[in-house]
């Protein structure tokens, strides 16, 4: 039924879109940013990175979010949502549920057009939430309560961001940080040109580009950056959730900003002076004993962000954060630079981080210093992004796809195929980052014959797939097994943002250190060769690796050659990269053009496919008399502790797979504030540890220890 408006009511809203436009065009667009935990299963569920069947989690190190931000020209025109997981990638089942999600609530006005969602590349998150069969095996298959907390906390960011969109501004700002990241296989990139290496003075990326979002009348809001480097501070044995060396900055430079810029304090007055009153500090202790296990009416969460900062992840392919190279653990000696062996032994080579032996100091370091350089470039951030909004996005099939390239020996060129993936033996050699099992190695461009006939148990190659992977031996020939349902994925989407003077490419893997650079300067160049005055030298292109979806590696055609780990894991065949510099060629054309392009292939939606092995909580029991919540082992009565020092108490506890304690919290720290205890830290906070154990795996009991490291900011 159509319905008209009074003429008075039509001039009054006139009038206010009139007064709107006048506020938004002083600012230039609307801008929002969103939060929410995205932490997951802290048991039982084994961790997404290092397809270690062994690694099962078991507690938190710090807590995992989806930060988003939302950048409009106005009510009605363009928009991006970009969406940073502490995830290991993003998931094509998790980005579908999320766009229908989002259809059903705000109609078209985000779709996979202008929706990424990128992971940081963390290996220390719950797994389970990919579909294809090869990324969900040593989760024993599909992960309910994974995927749900993604597909959940991405909607809850989303809608923040959607819900606080205001008249502001975006800055940015780029730089170099020169410790937080080394090649991880450089003799794979010494194969590429020496023409083209002798371009650049690092073989990685050293540049991380900030984006400064300030409101027009509170002022900052939030920063997203992107910088190449992996999330493997924490090795392949750690059982704790955590967020790695992204997270770990990302919680520092929120709580730099909430703390007014400065170093966080949390100050307690439970005594004026600790030096006078010592004895009283001692006796008001032990007057407060353990009390029962109770529940807790609302859950606590210490930490309120209301700046929101993401370290997102670039081309990270080939770079580590193990910056102090890489040793035989049995000799100390350095490993074989070509293979990445120990006499002969991949399992015994390992990067050291610079907090070697420490992981979590490790973590800690890269984090930090990633967020120093993250302040710095936040508080001289001047250069305004300024102009049109726009995005393409296209799903192609990366399995089929015909590629224009030079001729081999020059004159002319010719047209030539990807692959259906396949993974070769250097693949499962692993990295220095987390070195694989058995007698593979990286470089292994050959393969033998005892692994060739497992992996024909499974399938066996044709001759076609065979000569199309060259020089790859062919170790899983995923692209083609589909039982019980894709084990790899086919159909892959591209996508890019132009946000005024700054491009954002959005690709569904891990580019090496050259291929991004090719792809970069790929865009860049055509972008300026067809429209130059609206793209000019000032033209700032980033790479979001890991976006979208997931299908492992890209690298060069020449580091394909060598068939290290990256090469071995680029699953569509020598020519991947160069498929992916057409593609986005196309998007470039559409995006200068303002074309839409035809729809591909969709990808599968195969949620109704997935096998589950994971046993669900049986039962939980504590032993007679003891109640949940009860301490088993608390702090020793009159203690005294120092800056540095760790704390300890032990608790009956419940499996934390029953309640995921999704923006609460596990384990708190209180300081008693008058007659009343106050929540200073938590597990979200990087000195906090939950720990979480059962006696025996078919145990119903289970008990969590609370270890709290006092932090150099600590006030007594």
């Amino acid at each position: 039924m159509a319905v008209s408006l009074p003429l008075s009511f039509q001039f009054l809203l006139s009038l206010l879109l009139l007064l709107y436009s006048a506020v938004l065009s002083s600012s230039e667009y609307l801008i929002g940013v969103g939060s929410y935990d995205i932490t997951g299963p802290a048991a039982d569920v084994n961790m997404m990175g290092y397809a270690n069947s062994e690694q099962i989690a078991s507690g938190i190190h710090f807590r995992l979010r989806a930060r988003a931000f939302i950048v409009a020209e106005g009510p009605q025109g363009n928009r991006v949502a970009f969406v940073n997981l502490d995830a290991c990638m993003a998931s094509q089942i998790v980005t579908i549920k999320v766009l229908e999600r989002l259809k059903a609530r705000y109609g078209d006005l985000y779709t996979e057009k202008n929706v990424a969602i990128s992971g940081i590349h963390t290996h220390a998150g719950p797994g389970g939430y990919l579909q294809y069969v090869t990324y969900i095996v040593t989760s024993l298959g599909f992960v309910r309560q994974s995927f749900d907390v993604l597909v959940d906390g991405i909607e809850q960011a989303i809608m923040q961001a959607h819900q606080t969109l205001r008249p502001g501004s975006v800055f940015i700002n780029k730089g170099d940080l020169l410790d937080a990241g080394v090649n991880r296989s450089p003799s794979s990139y010494l194969n590429n040109p020496e023409a083209e290496r002798s371009k650049y003075k690092y073989n990685v990326d050293k540049e991380m580009t900030l984006l400064k979002f300030v409101d027009s009348k509170l002022g900052p809001i939030g920063s997203f950056n992107w910088f190449a480097t992996h999330g493997t501070s924490m090795s392949r044995t750690n059982s704790l959730i955590s967020g790695d060396n992204k997270g770990a900055a990302a919680r520092f430079m929120e709580d730099w900003f909430e703390s007014g810029q400065k170093i966080p304090r949390r100050v307690s007055t439970i005594v004026s002076d600790l030096r006078l009153n010592h004895s009283r500090l001692l006796d008001i202790a032990a007057s407060y004993k353990s009390s029962r296990g109770e529940s807790l009416d609302a859950k606590v969460r210490v930490r309120k962000e209301s700046f929101v900062s993401a370290f997102c992840q670039s081309n990270c392919g080939d770079v580590s954060p193990n910056v102090l190279g890489t040793f035989c653990i049995d000799t100390g000696l350095p490993c074989d630079f070509n293979h990445s062996t120990c006499n002969g032994k991949n399992e015994l080579c390992y990067g050291r981080g610079p907090g070697y032996p420490d992981e979590f100091e490790s973590t800690r370091i890269i984090g930090e210093r990633q967020f120093k350089m993250a302040v710095g470039l936040f508080n001289k951030a001047t250069e305004k992004l300024e102009g049109k909004i726009g995005y393409q996005h296209d799903y192609v099939d990366f399995s089929n796809l015909e590629v224009t390239v030079p001729k081999a020996g020059g004159g002319g060129s010719e047209t030539v195929k990807t692959c259906p993936a396949a993974m070769g033996f250097g693949f499962a050699a692993g990295t220095t980052d987390g070195p694989g099992a058995f007698d593979f190695k990286q470089g292994d461009d050959k393969g033998n014959a005892f692994w060739r006939l497992v992996r024909n148990v499974l399938t066996t190659p044709g001759p076609g797939q065979i000569q199309c992977q060259k020089p790859k031996p062919i170790l899983l020939d995923t692209g083609e097994m589909m039982t019980p349902y894709d084990w790899a994925p086919s159909i892959l989407p591209v996508q890019m943002f132009h946000i005024g003077q700054l491009v954002i490419l959005s690709v569904p893997g891990e580019f090496t250190t050259m291929a991004g650079r090719r792809l970069r300067d790929a865009v860049k160049s055509f972008l300026i060769s067809l429209d130059s005055k609206q793209f000019g030298n000032n033209l700032h292109v980033v790479i979001a690796g890991l976006t979208n979806t997931y299908s492992q590696y890209i690298a060069t055609f020449e580091e394909y050659e060598v068939q290290r780990y990256e090469g071995a894991s680029t699953l569509y065949g020598p020519h991947t990269l160069t498929a992916y510099i057409q593609e986005f060629k196309k998007l470039t054309t559409a995006l200068v053009n303002g074309q839409t392009l035809p729809s591909g292939p969709s990808p599968p939606d195969l949620l109704d496919n997935q096998i589950s092995l994971l046993s669900p909580v049986v039962v939980d029991s504590t032993p007679t008399g003891v109640s949940f919540g009860d301490v088993k082992a608390d702090v020793p009565p009159k203690s005294t502790f120092v800056r540095g020092q760790q704390v300890n108490a032990t608790f009956w506890s419940g499996c934390p797979r029953n309640d995921l304690m999704t923006e609460g919290s596990f384990a708190v720290v209180e300081t008693l504030r008058g007659e009343k205890w106050v929540p200073v830290y938590d597990d979200d906070d990087f000195s906090v540890k939950f720990k979480w154990s059962r006696p025996g795996k078919v145990s119903p009991e289970s008990q969590a220890i609370v270890e709290w490291r006092i932090p150099e900011s600590a006030v007594t």
